[in-house]
This record gives structure tokens, C-alpha cells and sequence, in this order.
């Protein structure tokens, strides 16, 4: 049983060697944040549960090379962000492999009459065709530039342009200075940018 007395520091000690109960007790008070931070960016409690279970685990295991350069709530804050981020890129390419396929409208003549697949124009199939690779192809471009952003870069982007936090709950939440905030954002729209630059001239990253 650990001792309810023992401040951060020594729970961080006994926790490092595998001590659950330390880890526990290390936790217990920012659970909230753990999971309010986790539900901003999934918005679906179950899911949130389960990316916070995720994110203790790879709290626990890497716990013995967390170095105390900042406040322990802080890095296992973004811990649960990257865990969110994790989940909800999952999710995004099964819901991506489980959406089906829109429906074909058909094609009409100059007299407005419906004209059967077989007998549509064959540059007008051969557009769809080409048009439904290009949206998966940039789909691609995309997860795979979010995928190489540094976790810092990654982090920031997300919550600036996908989730729509203000610069300052960023700097708040990460520990970090607005200006900071504003400097990675700036990175990651720059690689980002670049990625779907070449993807528009043709090169396939």
C-alpha cells in the first residue's frame, strides 16, 4: 500500500520501478484532464475511454525515461494527445475503408433521356474514374504528410486546424509559449503545404 503522504517526486520514483500503486496514486489527480483532453479532439466518450487507457499504459511503460524537465501532468498530457490523435486517425481509415461507394447518378443525352451505364459516353467513365483516384490519392497525400510531422508539429496542427483551439488554450494545454504555438504551426502548414504542392504537379510522394 503506498503511503497517501508521499509527494510527486517520490511517487515518480516508486512508479519508475513498477510500483502500481505509486502509479495510481501519480495519476488519480489528473485523470479529468487526462480525459476532457482526450474527448476535445474524439468528441465520443467510449472512444475516449479507451484511447485514456491506451495513453496510461504508455504512461506506465515509459515512465522510467521521463526525465522531470516539466511538470509530470504536463507530459502525460501529451501523452493522451497523441493517444487521441492515434485513435481518431484510426477511426478516420476504417470509416474510410467502410464508407461505400456514392452512387452513380448516370449520364443524361441533349434530349435529357437517361442513358444506361453501358451506353455513356467513355470519356465521361473514364473521368469518374479518374476523378474518384485523384480524392483518394490526395486523401492519401494528406494522412501520409500528417504522419511525418514531428509529434510537436503534429500536436499543434491538429488542435490549431482541425479542432479549432485558440493559440493560447494550445500554448495553456501544452506548456509552451504562444509564440512557440505559432512558430510549429507554421512548420507543419509549410511540410504540409509542400506534400500537397507535389502532389498537384504530378509527383506522387
Amino acid at each position: 500500500m503506498t503511503d497517501p503522504s508521499l509527494d510527486e517526486p517520490a511517487l515518480l520514483q516508486r512508479a519508475a520501478t513498477g510500483d502500481s500503486d505509486a502509479f495510481g496514486a501519480l495519476v488519480q489527480p489528473h485523470l479529468a484532464l487526462f480525459f476532457n483532453g482526450i474527448n476535445r479532439i474524439l468528441g465520443n466518450e467510449a472512444d475516449s475511454q479507451d484511447a485514456l487507457q491506451d495513453a496510461l499504459m504508455n504512461m506506465h511503460r515509459d515512465l522510467p525515461r521521463f526525465e522531470g524537465r516539466s511538470r509530470f501532468s504536463s507530459w502525460g498530457y501529451k501523452v493522451c494527445l497523441n493517444s487521441a490523435l492515434m485513435t481518431r486517425r484510426n477511426r478516420v481509415r476504417i470509416q474510410d475503408r467502410e464508407r461505400p461507394e456514392p452512387l452513380a447518378l448516370g449520364s443524361f443525352d441533349e434530349r435529357g433521356h437517361h442513358l444506361e451505364p453501358s451506353h455513356s459516353p467513355e470519356w465521361q467513365v473514364e473521368a469518374q474514374a479518374h476523378h474518384l483516384i485523384e480524392k483518394q490519392e490526395m486523401r492519401e497525400c494528406i494522412m501520409k504528410a500528417l504522419d511525418e510531422l514531428p509529434d510537436s508539429q503534429r500536436l499543434v496542427f491538429v488542435l490549431k486546424d482541425l479542432e479549432d483551439w485558440a493559440t493560447e488554450d494550445i500554448a495553456q494545454h501544452l506548456q509552451l509559449s504562444t509564440a512557440t504555438v505559432r512558430q510549429r504551426l507554421h512548420r507543419s502548414r509549410v511540410l504540409l503545404q509542400a506534400r500537397l504542392r507535389t502532389f498537384v504537379l504530378g509527383g506522387h510522394p
